[in-house]
């Protein structure tokens, strides 16, 4: 079983800068990728950033230039800077990681409880 807890989220004005994030634990899997989605009420959860166990990243098209996702794998942690923030950026970012049990070689997602990212004046 692998737990997800996030941290970093707060308010942040137009412009700030916010770094999220996402430590699993739980022994006993690998992961294969980590992600960061974000979802605000009414609308469907949305995929900002992702990352996988070779680097490779992938952004949403709103955010490229502004976040970057970054992992470190002996730690199991995901991050997301988050530079140049907008109003529009304010949502709730949850992590996810996609992880491979090594026992049963059953590989599922995982989500984090998320965190408030809040873009204000």
């Amino acid at each position: 079983q692998v737990q997800l807890v996030e941290s970093g989220g707060g308010v942040v004005q137009p412009g700030g800068s916010l770094r999220l994030s996402c430590a699993a634990s739980g022994g006993g899997f690998r992961i294969n990728a980590m992600d960061w989605y974000r979802q605000v009420p009414g609308k469907q959860r949305e995929l900002v950033a992702s990352i996988d166990s070779h680097g490779s990243t992938n952004y949403v098209d709103s955010v490229k230039g502004r976040f970057t996702i970054s992992m470190d794998n002996a730690k199991n942690t995901v991050y997301l800077q988050m530079s140049g923030l907008k109003p529009e950026d304010t949502a709730v970012y949850y992590c996810n990681a996609d992880a491979t049990d090594l026992y049963s070689a059953l590989a599922r997602d995982y989500w984090g409880q998320g965190t408030q990212v809040t873009v204000s004046s």
